[in-house]
Formats: C-alpha cells, sequence, structure tokens
C-alpha cells in the first residue's frame, strides 16, 4: 500500500504505554468468539484510535483467515507487531489469552470442587442449551457467507458426512477441502492485490522471534517426549494440542468436534457432558473460545496425572495445554507477517480457504448435532460397518426439560436476536430452576 494509504501504522509515534493499555481492554473484553473479538479490535484500533487504516485492517485480517488456530488472537499479535514490533506481538498476543486463560483455570477448579453442588449443576444444565444455540447460529451465519454456489453446498455436505458418518480424521477433511478450492478457484471470487498496492512491512528481530517461539515449542515436545516416554499424560497432552494448533483451521468451533470425538472417545480424559459443560464456561469468558482446550486439559491432568496431588496435576497440565495450543501462533504471525502482501496476491490460495469455511459449515453442523445427541439423549448407541461409524440416540433416554430449554434458547437466540450475555444469564437461572423444582 502506498504510505497515504497508512495512518501510524508504520511509524513510531504511537506510545508503547497508550498500546498497552488497549490490548488489556480488549483482552478483557474479548468475549463472544472471534466475530465480536474481531469487531472489538476494529473499533478500537481503527475507529477510535485510528492506529491502521482500513484496509491495513482488512489485510492483517486476511492473513491471519490463511493460518490454523484461533484467528482473532493472531490478528491481534499482528496488529501489535505492525505497531511496536516483535514487543508489540507478543504483549498483544499474550494480552488476548492470559484473561480468559486466567478464568478458565479458576472455573476449572470450581467445576472439580463444587460441581456436585445442585446449583453449579443447573447452571451447566441450562449453559448447554445456550451453547446449543451459539453453536447453531454460527452454523446459519457462516452457511449465508460461505454456501453461495453448488460446489460450495456440495464440500459442506461432504465435510459432515466425513465426520458424522464416516468418522474421518478432521485434518484430512480441512486438506482435501483446500486441494478441491485450489483446483477449482475459478468457483471462488478472488482478485489479487495490484503489485503497486503491495508495501511489504518488516520489523527487525522478527525472524529471530520467530525461530525462538518454534524452538520453544518443538523443545518442549522432544524434552517431554524424553523425560517421561510417549505414553505419559504429559506428551500425550502436548502432542495432541500440539497437532491441534497445526490442523485447526476454519475456526474454534470447526475443531470442538475433533477435541470432543479424541479427548472423550479416544484418550478418555473426559464425558461427553463435561466437553459440553467446559464449552459453556469458554463461552462465558473472554479470550480464544479454543481456550477450552485449557479445560480439556485440566480434567486430563486430573486423572491421569501421578505422583502428585491431582489437582496440582490438573493445574500443570491445563498450563502445558495453553502452552502448547497458542505458542506455535506467534511462530506464524512472526515467520509469515513481514511477507504476508506475497501470500495475498495468490488467488489459488484464498480459493483454497474459500472451500476449507465451505466444508467448516458441515464440521459445525457435525458439531451441533453431537452435543445435541448427548444433551437431548442420556445414552447413545453406536451403528458401525460397511465403513461407518454413526452416533444414533437412545430414544428411550430423552430429556424433555432439555429440549424445552433448547428451544427457549434457539428463540431468544435465533428469533429474538438475543445477546450472548443476556442468553448466558437468562438460560443459567432457567437451568437451576430446572434442577430445583423439576430433577
Amino acid at each position: 500500500m502506498h504510505d497515504t494509504e497508512q495512518p501510524s501504522a508504520t511509524k513510531t509515534n504511537i506510545p508503547f504505554g497508550d498500546a498497552l493499555r488497549i490490548w488489556w481492554k480488549i483482552g478483557l473484553l474479548s468475549f463472544g468468539g472471534p466475530a465480536g473479538q474481531i469487531a472489538l479490535m476494529h473499533r478500537l484500533i481503527v475507529e477510535e484510535k485510528k492506529w491502521l487504516s482500513e484496509a491495513r485492517f482488512l489485510h492483517a485480517l486476511n492473513y491471519c483467515m490463511l493460518l490454523p488456530g484461533p484467528e482473532a488472537q493472531q490478528l491481534a499479535t499482528y496488529v501489535g507487531w505492525l505497531l511496536h514490533g516483535v514487543k508489540g506481538g507478543l504483549v498483544a498476543g499474550l494480552l488476548f489469552i492470559l484473561p480468559g486463560a486466567a478464568m478458565i483455570l479458576g472455573l476449572s477448579w470450581a467445576y472439580v470442587l463444587l460441581g456436585d453442588v445442585g446449583a453449579v449443576e443447573g447452571l451447566l444444565f441450562g449453559l448447554k442449551a445456550a451453547v446449543l444455540a451459539i453453536v447453531a447460529q454460527a452454523m446459519l451465519r457462516l452457511s449465508q457467507k460461505a454456501l453461495k454456489h453448488a460446489v460450495a453446498v456440495a464440500l459442506a455436505i461432504a465435510g459432515f458426512l466425513a465426520l458424522f458418518v464416516f468418522s474421518l480424521p478432521f485434518p484430512l477433511v480441512v486438506i482435501g477441502a483446500g486441494v478441491v478450492g485450489w483446483f477449482l478457484a475459478r468457483f471462488w471470487d478472488t482478485q489479487a492485490p495490484a503489485a503497486a498496492d503491495i508495501d511489504v512491512v518488516v520489523r527487525p528481530g522478527t525472524k529471530r522471534a520467530a525461530v525462538i517461539a518454534a524452538t520453544l515449542w518443538l523443545g518442549t515436545l522432544v524434552a517431554l517426549i524424553l523425560l517421561f516416554g510417549d505414553e505419559s499424560v504429559w506428551t500425550q497432552v502436548a502432542l495432541f494440542f500440539s497437532k491441534l494448533a497445526v490442523v485447526t483451521f476454519g475456526g474454534a468451533y470447526a475443531v470442538l468436534a475433533y477435541v470432543a470425538q479424541q479427548a472423550v472417545e479416544n484418550y478418555g480424559w473426559l464425558q461427553p457432558g463435561e466437553m459440553l459443560d467446559g464449552l459453556g464456561l469458554a463461552e462465558t469468558t473472554p479470550g480464544p473460545l479454543i481456550l477450552i482446550a485449557q479445560f480439556v486439559g485440566f480434567l486430563a491432568g486430573l486423572r491421569e496425572a501421578t505422583g502428585m496431588h491431582p489437582l496440582l496435576g490438573a493445574t500443570l497440565a491445563a498450563l502445558l495445554t495453553t502452552w502448547v495450543t497458542f505458542l506455535p501462533c506467534f511462530v506464524w504471525i512472526f515467520a509469515g507477517a513481514p511477507y504476508v502482501e506475497k501470500l495475498r496476491g495468490q488467488p489459488r490460495l484464498s480459493a483454497a480457504l474459500g472451500a476449507i469455511t465451505a466444508a467448516v459449515v458441515g464440521v459445525i453442523a457435525n458439531l451441533a448435532l453431537w452435543f445435541a445427541l448427548n444433551y437431548l439423549f442420556a445414552d447413545q448407541v453406536t451403528f458401525t460397518g460397511h465403513g461407518m461409524h454413526v452416533l444414533l440416540p437412545d430414544v428411550r433416554s430423552f430429556d424433555p426439560y432439555a429440549m424445552v430449554l433448547t428451544a427457549a434458547a434457539l428463540f431468544f437466540m435465533l428469533g429474538r436476536k438475543m445477546g450472548l450475555f443476556p442468553l448466558l444469564g437468562i438460560m443459567s437461572v432457567a437451568g437451576v430452576a430446572v434442577q430445583y423444582f423439576y430433577l
């Protein structure tokens, strides 16, 4: 871009203390998932402070959408890097994570210590209904933007069937959709920027920061394998969530089904209902929704760590989960941010992203159905055969109270356009009322 299109994003006259206060504010108020978080950053950084132009902000967002991991946290890191180099990127990225991570850790302790209290059980029962409505809304919104032609609809259906019917690995679904988009780029409306509008920004020490972050991340994995072997809970947690950080294209909702499937069915770290509880807790805290991974790690450490107090093992596993989940985000930004314009100049990459987004609609549909089956029915059965592995409800275990709460949550969110916090509050109270008066 020409310098005339950019405000002070490439200058050094923005006091670091001012930026620090803004990043604290964003970190504490970043509720509502990536859409709300990106909107908050846009309002504060572009509209109020005018530290970035609209074009530069969208420039950064387009790159972050191409990356695995939480796009809003990566956008904060990218913008912080633009404003104050590596120091700014680290501060912005960390402050986007830390408030939510601290709250999730505290709520995880409360969940374990107080989870059998009637009020807490009722609150979580109501939160699950709100979560189903939130996921349904995310699926509808994304489908309106992503499913604009027959190829996109076909990819969404294929993504759903691949996961729900055939239990194919999530990374395979993402890679397959990306390959389809690459070769069918003409179906996606992608425009490469003119060469004259490209301005590569470089900040001193960026490559070194990328190398250090990658070394810390990979070094953690190697050290755990050497110290504890590949069968210990520490190594399994680190390897699983490191893999998650590499393949989580399409946002947090898209990968939750994969997390749930592996953590519940493969590793046995937690039960389906506990996964729903964790998502409900994550929805009530700021920061990336993928912080639910910390809750999963907490329960894994609680049940699998040996030789120490269970709560100490749980806390260490939760911190390890957060460490290996978010370190790669800094690697991607510091390694690629100086060359983001080159990536944006390739229409096939944008087409691959469009195809992945279409497939993610089907992935979210799988997530919504998986959660619904585990919330509305106490028991499920699995049909296997002919390459299929399908989860089906036991109709005798249907919970009418869960159905009523889910219908109410859908009405408030989709019919009345209720905001996230009022919905969570109303459904929490309703869940407590059901717990005390009907269950």
